[in-house]
């Protein structure tokens, strides 16, 4: 009896093993190589899927969605002899998973050594300089390559990218010095280029001032004179509507005299000849005036008035002219 209980069992199990290896759940994204006997027979995809236990076994199960691979820094020789460090990134897929896992040992190791031959043919056409500044270039070149390699293994490579070039530590420096002896010439053109422009907006600001104090100026001078010119016609309209007589404009004149002598550098003035005729109407005018008067006398022999004793030619009445005053200059020794 107990036996049988014990064969039942061992025949439990053995039922319950057979269906977990007959059952085969494959994720998405995801597939499973088949093999027979050691033989490749199929390729399960996602899913639930059916084999054969104990004849059937899964030989593989791959990813196949997109794998992002980085590579350590490797040394490549520039064109020029220079030593660069380039760190390179690749973005594959598996496409055919037979292919996968029976076309190559290891995809991941033949993709990075493929990649650094490649890198190196690349970069050994090129100087430092271009390898600099040529990424893009760099990057078509290694993924048409890689592409065109690694199709037999069932893998596209989608993208290669390089995460840094590094060259060696004098370049640096050197380079570092040329940006900013670079940088130093153009701040150097930029300042100039500053003060020039400065310069000339100066110029040009001074002379439009210039021109426009010069244009203030001639109006400013033209309104004087229209002013003055006014002011002599007006005058000039004044005194003949006035209608003034000898007698007066000699007094005028008479009035002027001291102005003319003003002024301590006038060392020599000269009197005009009109200046008798001037003298003769005023003292004329003081003589007629004096005639209605007590104590003058206009001309005639006697005693004029209260007294005064005097020529009768001269005439005791009449106003003596004022003094002129004559400066000479120093004759020169």
């Amino acid at each position: 009896m107990n036996a049988i209980v014990i064969v039942l069992i061992i025949l439990v199990v053995l039922v319950f093993i057979a269906l977990i290896k007959t059952i085969q759940v494959i994720p998405q994204a995801s597939a499973a190589i088949v093999e027979r006997f050691g033989r490749y027979t199929r390729t399960l995809n996602a899913g639930l899927n059916i084999v054969v236990p104990f004849i059937d076994s899964i030989r593989n199960r791959i990813d196949l969605r997109e794998q992002v691979v980085p590579f350590p820094p490797q040394p490549v020789i520039t064109q020029d002899n220079l030593v660069v460090n380039i760190d390179t990134v690749i973005y594959y897929q598996v496409t055919d998973a037979r292919a996968a896992t029976y076309e190559v040992a290891s995809y991941i190791q033949a993709i990075e050594q493929l990649t650094v031959t490649t890198l190196r043919n690349i970069i050994g056409g090129m100087d430092l300089e271009r390898t600099l500044t040529s990424r893009e270039e760099i990057n078509a070149a290694l993924r048409g390559v890689l592409d065109e390699a690694t199709g037999k293994w069932g893998i596209r490579v989608n993208r290669v990218e390089l995460k840094a070039i590094e060259p060696p530590t004098s370049i640096q420096d050197s380079m570092e010095k040329q940006m900013r002896a670079d940088r130093d010439k153009r701040a150097a053109i930029l300042t100039a280029e500053g003060i020039r422009q400065s310069q000339i907006l100066t110029a040009e600001g001074e002379k439009q001032s210039a021109i426009l104090r010069a244009e203030g100026e001639a109006k400013a001078a033209a309104l004087r004179a229209e002013g003055e010119a006014q002011a002599v016609r007006t005058v000039f309209e004044a005194i003949h509507a006035g209608d003034p007589d000898q007698k007066l404009l000699s007094y005028q004149y008479l009035q002027m005299l001291p102005k003319i002598a003003e002024g301590d550098a006038n060392k020599l003035w000269i009197v005009p000849s009109e200046i008798g005729d001037a003298l003769k109407g005023l003292s004329g005018a003081f003589g007629n005036l004096g005639g209605g008067m007590p104590g003058f006398n206009t001309g005639g022999n006697g005693n004029g008035g209260n007294g005064g004793n005097g020529n009768g030619g001269n005439g005791h009445g009449s106003i003596p002219a004022p003094a002129v005053e004559r400066r000479e200059e120093p004759p020169v020794s």
